[in-house]
């Protein structure tokens, strides 16, 4: 059991989850809108990118351990995972013509193995790193699915798309770096103890709830922003993102004032991805509203 928590399996399903949610809940309901991979297709894409993920979290797991053991054994798994991982990316960037686009799990693999092994160390750079890894899922579904069928026709059209799919990585992307920050004040001692450069450990835990409590702002801003732009006549979206995005944010901010313990970190990770869980099933939420004429 100890062995399977290195993967981070809750992480896994929850990234396979939105994946799929993207897919069935968003680009299939769109009129008109052909995509590059069927339906096996796209299971095998939202594999391999699980695949990529899985490496990178036992990898990191394996780092962050008090109990460092068998080395080569680690690092061959996490060589397993990512190379099947990258594997099947190439297998469908091949099939679909489009070779060179497997080059976004490359990149998502290198970055999450420079994260684990390396800069891990350096302040803030690893945040920014495990954030984007975790935003570019959301590439990688464009990539794979609208890149390929772009055609002088239809170029508004999926710009239009990808637009929208970009505002989600935006979005999933603070709300993760606010994640990792959080991770860190939970486990300041032992980063400490290991060596690891925190904001916590540099400014202290008292200035980073601060600067957690001000950034976490940022993503209220948007939700504030995108609801006045694209929800307003679309009642049940915004009732959606009011109840189910915008309280828990602000219910995470009364909450992270007082933070203090290790409990209280936990509580407030759990949270964060409730509010992940939810801004990906908000993308099927809009889309249904729309359908349905609000």
């Amino acid at each position: 059991m100890e062995f399977l928590k290195r993967f981070s399996l809750n992480n896994l399903l929850l990234l396979a989850f939105g994946l799929f949610i993207f897919r069935y809940g968003f680009l299939d309901q769109q009129p008109g809108l052909p995509l590059a991979l069927n339906h096996w297709q796209y299971a095998l894409m939202v594999l391999a990118t699980v695949l990529v993920a899985a490496g990178g979290f036992f990898i990191y797991n394996y780092h962050s351990s008090d109990y460092q053991s068998h080395e080569g054994k680690a690092y061959n798994i996490y060589a397993l995972l990512t190379l099947a991982g990258v594997g099947i990316g190439y297998y469908l960037s091949d099939h679909i013509g489009k070779p060179m686009i497997v080059a976004v799990l490359i990149i998502a693999a290198a970055i999450i193995y420079l994260y684990a092994t390396s800069l891990k160390q350096m302040l803030l750079v690893s945040n920014f790193i495990v954030a984007t890894a975790v935003a570019m899922s959301i590439i990688v579904i464009g990539v794979y699915n609208l890149y390929p069928i772009i055609l002088p026709g239809n170029k508004v059209y999926l710009a239009t798309v990808f637009e929208l799919m970009l505002d989600y990585t935006l979005f999933i992307f603070i709300i993760t770096f606010i994640l990792t920050l959080v991770y860190n004040l939970r486990n300041a001692n032992t980063d400490y103890n290991s060596g690891n450069t925190t904001l916590p450990i540099v400014i202290g835990k008292d200035r980073t709830i601060k600067v957690v409590f001000f950034t976490m702002f940022i993503p209220l801003a948007l939700l504030a922003y995108y609801g006045n732009k694209y929800l307003l006549n679309l009642t049940f979206a915004l009732g959606y993102g009011l109840f189910f995005v915008a309280a828990p944010i602000i219910y995470f901010l009364v909450k992270i004032w007082t933070a203090k313990t290790t409990k209280d970190f936990n509580h407030l990770i759990f949270i964060l991805k409730l509010i992940l869980f939810f801004t990906i099933i908000s993308i099927a939420a809009i889309t249904y509203n729309i359908q349905h004429n609000a």
